[in-house]
C-alpha cells in the first residue's frame, strides 16, 4: 500500500529544520550572499541541534535518520538559503561514503569525532578534466608498502577552504577507469596538501568552492575507505543516495520562489484585478505548482527505495534531474511575475535563480541524469528482446 503520510519522527524532524530555516538562515542569507563569507554561527547552531550530521548512526552519536528523512530536512533548509545549505548539508556526503566503505574501525575512529569536534568534511571527487566523467580522473596515489603517495588537484571541492577532512579519490590503477579508482580519507593539515583561493561564485554564495592541490600527500593504508579500486563503486553509490537529496534542495529553493511569486502576484494589481487573475500569469503560478509537487515525490520515491535496499539509480537520477530543472525553470519564472521588482537584490528572487543553477550542474548535470536513465532504458529493452 502506497502511503504518503509522513511518521510522527519525520514531521518533527522536518518542523525542526523548518524552524531553524525560518529563524536562523532566512534573516542573514542575503548578507551571507552579499559577502561569500562563510556561515560559521549558523553552522555551529546546525551542530547544536543535530542538523549537521543527521544520516550518522546513533551508535557513533548521530541520529540515524532515513534518506527519506534527510530529504525533508534538505528540503527546508535550503528553503531558508541554498548556499547556506550546502554549508551545512555537504559533510554528510563524506560521513556517508565512511557508512558505505568504511571499516568498523574507521567508523569508530572518525564519524563520532566528527559530530564531537564539529568538523567539517570535503568531498573530493571532480578535477578539471574529469567532472561528470568520474573516471577520467588524473590524481594518482601510488602505494609504497603501507602508505600511498597522492599528487594531483581537484577544482570546484565545495566548502574546501573549511573542511577538516577530504574523501579524495585518486587513480591506483591507470589502466582501469572504474576498477582503478580509489578513496582515502585525507586530513587538512598533511603536509603537501594545500587549497587554492576561493572562486567567485554567481549563486550559493556562502558555501565556497576553491581548488585543492596535492603534491606527493602521504596517506597510510589504514585511511583508505574501502578495498583499492573500488573508489569508483563507492562515489556512484554516495551519488544513489545524494542525488535525492540534490533534488530535494531544488524542490526547497523552488518552493520559496513560487511562495514568493504567488504572494506577489495576489498583491499586485493591474487592470482592476490582481495579476494573479490574469490568465498569463494564473497559468504560470499552476505550472509552478505542479512541477514542485511532481519534484518532490520524485525525490521521496528515489529516497525510499534506497531506504529498503533496493536498486535507486535510475531513479535517482531522475529525481535529480527533474528537480534541478523545475528550480532553474520555477525560480526563473518568479523573477517574471515580479517583472522590474524581481530582477532587483533587495527582493529576493533574483538571487533564488542564481542559487538554483548550479543544482542543474554539481553531481552530474541534467544530461549526465539523462544518460544514465537511457542507458538503463536500453539495457532494459536488451533484455526483453
Amino acid at each position: 500500500m502506497i502511503d504518503f503520510q509522513l511518521s510522527p519522527e519525520q514531521q518533527s524532524f522536518r518542523d525542526l529544520a523548518r524552524d531553524f530555516a525560518r529563524h536562523e538562515i532566512v534573516p542573514v542569507a542575503g548578507d551571507y550572499d552579499r559577502s561569500a563569507e562563510f556561515p560559521w554561527p549558523v553552522v555551529h547552531k546546525a551542530f547544536e541541534v543535530g542538523l549537521v550530521y543527521p544520516n550518522i548512526p546513533e551508535e557513533y552519536g548521530g541520529a540515524g535518520i532515513d534518506l527519506v528523512s534527510e530529504c525533508l530536512l534538505r528540503e527546508e533548509l535550503s528553503w531558508g538559503c541554498a548556499g547556506i545549505s550546502g554549508a551545512i548539508g555537504l559533510s554528510p556526503l563524506i560521513a556517508l561514503g565512511l557508512m558505505i566503505g568504511g571499516s568498523e574501525e574507521q567508523k569508530r575512529r572518525y564519524l563520532p569525532e566528527l559530530i564531537r569536534e564539529r568538523k567539517l568534511a570535503a568531498y573530493a571527487l571532480t578535477e578539471p578534466g574529469a567532472g561528470s566523467d568520474a573516471a577520467a580522473i588524473q590524481t594518482r596515489a601510488v602505494r609504497h608498502g603501507d602508505d600511498y603517495a597522492i599528487t594531483g588537484s581537484k577544482c570546484f571541492i565545495t566548502i574546501a577552504s573549511e573542511a577538516s577532512y577530504f574523501l579524495v579519490f585518486a587513480k591506483t590503477n591507470a589502466d582501469d577507469p572504474h576498477r582503478g579508482v580509489s578513496a582515502f580519507l585525507v586530513p587538512r593539515g598533511t603536509s603537501g596538501l594545500t587549497v587554492g583561493k576561493k572562486d567567485d561564485k554567481m549563486g550559493q554564495r556562502a558555501a565556497g568552492i576553491a581548488q585543492v592541490f596535492f603534491e606527493d600527500v602521504k596517506v597510510p593504508k589504514r585511511d583508505r575507505i574501502g578495498a583499492e579500486g573500488e573508489g569508483f563503486k563507492l562515489a556512484m553509490e554516495v551519488f544513489n543516495r545524494s542525488r535525492p537529496l540534490v533534488g530535494a534542495k531544488g524542490v526547497g529553493v523552488a518552493r520559496r520562489a513560487f511562495e514568493m511569486a504567488s504572494e506577489y502576484a495576489n498583491q499586485r494589481r493591474t487592470f482592476g484585478k490582481p495579476i494573479i487573475d490574469h490568465q498569463g500569469v494564473g497559468f504560470l503560478l499552476a505550472d509552478m505548482y505542479i512541477q514542485i509537487e511532481a519534484a518532490r515525490l520524485l525525490c521521496w520515491k528515489a529516497a525510499w527505495l534506497a531506504d529498503r535496499g533496493c536498486d535507486n539509480s535510475v531513479a535517482a537520477a531522475a529525481a535529480k534531474c527533474f528537480a534541478a530543472d523545475t528550480a532553474m525553470r520555477v525560480t526563473t519564472d518568479a523573477v517574471q511575475v515580479l517583472g522590474g521588482y524581481g530582477y532587483i537584490r533587495d527582493y529576493g528572487v533574483e538571487k533564488l535563480m542564481r542559487d538554483a543553477k548550479v543544482i542543474q550542474i554539481y553531481e552530474g548535470t541534467t544530461q549526465i541524469q539523462r544518460l544514465i536513465i537511457a542507458k538503463k532504458l536500453k539495457r532494459r529493452a536488451g533484455a526483453a528482446s
